[in-house]
């Protein structure tokens, strides 16, 4: 079977995907083959069954079959959110109802095959494509295949600290994220986003002193400014009273230390609230698993390293 254990929303508008919805004798199909497909929930029902975008043919997903359950209780609202949104399934059935067909659905098949045959075979280090669907104060959650959710915690997406995930990720964002844990049973999986994005000396080879350069206040403290220039390198400015965190200032770089992994900053402007902006990354696109992670130069006393085992 094809490999379609990806988050929700890459399959529609696909060619194959938009053949297989599109035509009865192809979900036919897919349903001796077990292909998994993805289209749009366009409402729900009063049983909370959700009606799905078939074209001609009428698609229900049934509330039993609308989430995967691995033993906990699922919440209507985890129904109901699914209106608007593509959703992936199987066919199970195909009836005649009413002089039309109906196909009957299941999104918790499909979770249960990515479970399967995906997710339960991950180990920690492993580096996964995902898309966050809900930002938190405490972290996001992120589709890691067929909407099954994984915690990205606020102090794993960058080593510049930042207050809430939304600082840094918009729903719908696409994510390359390293996993640090995966249990089978019950199924959760954790992610970090941090060591993909570049260690100290990596991101500060696009900056040198002289320069004047943007920077996001992540921190006011008596005895000084914590700015980010990008998402794993922050500088220090002096204390000024009249920025805010999350404010967008021009910083001056007056000095960088490798060795002690400082950057000194003078503030020359203040602008408005800072806006997520994409990130960089600086791991190969093919990186399929990561073992350990320096941060650190090596000039610097002060060893920052993540081992993933």
């Amino acid at each position: 079977m094809q490999n379609v254990f990806v988050p929700e929303g890459r399959l529609t508008g696909t060619a194959e995907n938009t053949e297989y919805i599109r035509s009865e004798a192809a979900l036919r199909a897919a349903q001796v083959s077990g292909r998994i497909l993805e289209s749009g929930v366009i409402r729900c029902g009063r049983g909370l069954e959700l009606y799905v975008d078939l074209g001609r043919v009428t698609g229900i997903i049934p509330r039993a079959e609308a989430v995967y359950s691995d033993g906990g209780p699922v919440k209507d609202i985890a129904v109901i959110s699914r209106v608007g949104k593509p959703v992936c399934f199987v066919v199970k059935d195909l009836v005649d109802r009413n002089g039309g067909t109906v196909a009957i659905l299941s999104r918790a098949a499909a979770q249960k095959m990515c479970a399967d045959g995906y997710l339960s075979y991950l180990q920690s280090g492993d580096v996964i494509d995902c898309r966050v669907t809900r930002t938190e104060k405490f972290g996001a959650f992120a589709d890691v295949g067929c909407g099954i959710p994984a915690l990205l915690p606020v102090d794993r997406i960058s080593v510049s600290r930042i207050s809430s995930s939304s600082d840094r990720l918009r729903e719908g964002d696409d994510l390359r994220c390293i996993v640090t844990r995966a249990d089978s049973s019950p199924l959760r999986i954790s992610l970090s986003l941090r060591e993909l994005l570049g260690t100290w000396e990596e991101n500060a080879a696009s900056f040198s002193p002289g320069q004047t350069v943007r920077g996001i206040v992540r921190g006011v403290e008596p005895y000084g400014i914590f700015i980010e220039l990008a998402p794993n390198l922050s500088g220090l400015s002096e204390y000024r009273d009249d920025v805010e965190q999350g404010d967008e200032v021009a910083v001056y770089i007056k000095s960088m230390d490798p060795a002690k992994m400082k950057i000194k900053l003078v503030i020359v402007g203040r602008g408005e609230k800072a806006r997520p902006a994409p990130l960089r990354y600086f791991a190969p696109d093919k990186l399929c698993h990561v073992y350990s992670f320096i941060y650190s130069p090596k000039e610097s006393a002060r060893l920052i390293r993540t081992d993933f085992n």
